[in-house]
């Protein structure tokens, strides 16, 4: 479920090592490595520091759906289409991101709504359970759904958690 209003990009997402990453399109930032998780509001399956997210999938490499949603004003999330659902804020220093896989490709996203300024993401994860240990063979069985929109900041929240992958992710650190 997305705002009416949002701009969607919807792809065939390459992951390896269950990564992938929401990069800010200034100067110097760069995909992260693993980040730490909050330490007062763990949300387990996406992490973010200065201007970049870590997004796991349970999938650990294959190619999985994705779709990125950005709007206006908050949308709803997608409670009925996915198991786990989670959020947290960012800031943009340049008011555009571009979504990465593992040590490839970039794919850029629709345009941020208010230019440079906090953000809030809302990371959806549908079957992330049944996303396999080694390599997919064509499109993974996992999806997922990034909902962007301006926001002041707050502290991470979990929406819902179902998966046991959303699970052990909470408790990794």
């Amino acid at each position: 479920m997305t705002d009416a209003n949002a701009q969607i990009l919807s792809l065939d997402l390459r992951v390896s090592y269950r990564q992938a990453y929401l990069v800010d399109d200034t100067d110097d930032a760069e995909c992260p490595g693993m980040v730490d998780d909050h330490p007062d509001h763990p949300v387990g399956i996406l992490r973010v520091e200065e201007g970049s997210a870590f997004l796991v999938t349970g999938t650990h490499t294959g190619t999985v759906r994705f779709d990125v949603a950005v709007a206006e004003s908050e949308p709803a999330p997608d409670r009925d289409g996915h198991e786990d659902i989670v959020e947290i804020s960012i800031e943009s220093k340049s008011g555009s991101f571009t979504l990465h896989e593992w040590g490839g490709e970039a794919h850029e996203i629709p345009a941020l709504a208010a230019g440079p300024g906090w953000y809030r993401l809302r990371y959806h994860a549908a079957g992330m359970d049944d996303g396999p240990d080694g390599v997919a063979e064509g499109l993974a069985p996992d999806r997922y759904l990034l909902q962007i929109w301006p926001a002041p900041e707050s502290d991470p929240v979990v929406v819902k958690s179902a998966s046991g992958t959303h699970q052990h992710w909470m408790t990794a650190g």
